[in-house]
């Protein structure tokens, strides 16, 4: 495993989300490795267009899996996604926002930082 991931900026990667607990090591962070075929290192706030489309296309993330200590996604929820996911949501115009900072810098392997950028979620200020 990766000692110091970087996010897409080249600094230090963030934690997604750790309420609930993602990332393919489920510590919250979108690492990858080998073994990780979806490759999961795009931190999005899920939304219910997003949602809707992954449980469309079979992967249902709403529905909880207690077995597998999944309590299921609602939209806001921040989750580590597969980058082909994401793409293929972005294609279909129902890409969720992205959390840059917690975004693992494999991810422009698949897609190119303009197109990241476009989705990034800014946090409203209080």
């Amino acid at each position: 495993m990766e000692k110091n991931p970087k996010n897409v900026f080249g600094l230090p990667l963030q934690a997604c989300c750790h309420d609930p607990l993602t990332g393919y090591f489920r510590d919250g962070y979108c690492k990858t490795m080998t073994e990780d075929r979806g490759t999961h290192v795009v931190c999005a706030r899920v939304t219910e267009e997003f949602l809707n489309f992954s449980k469309e296309r079979g992967n249902d993330l709403i529905t909880a899996i207690p077995q597998w200590q999944f309590p299921g996604l609602k939209p806001g929820d921040q989750w580590c996604l597969c980058v082909s996911r994401w793409i293929e949501a972005e294609k279909a115009g129902v890409a969720p926002p992205v959390v840059l900072e917690a975004t693992h810098e494999i991810a422009l392997d698949y897609t190119d930082m303009p197109t990241l950028l476009k989705y990034a979620f800014v946090a409203p200020e209080n």
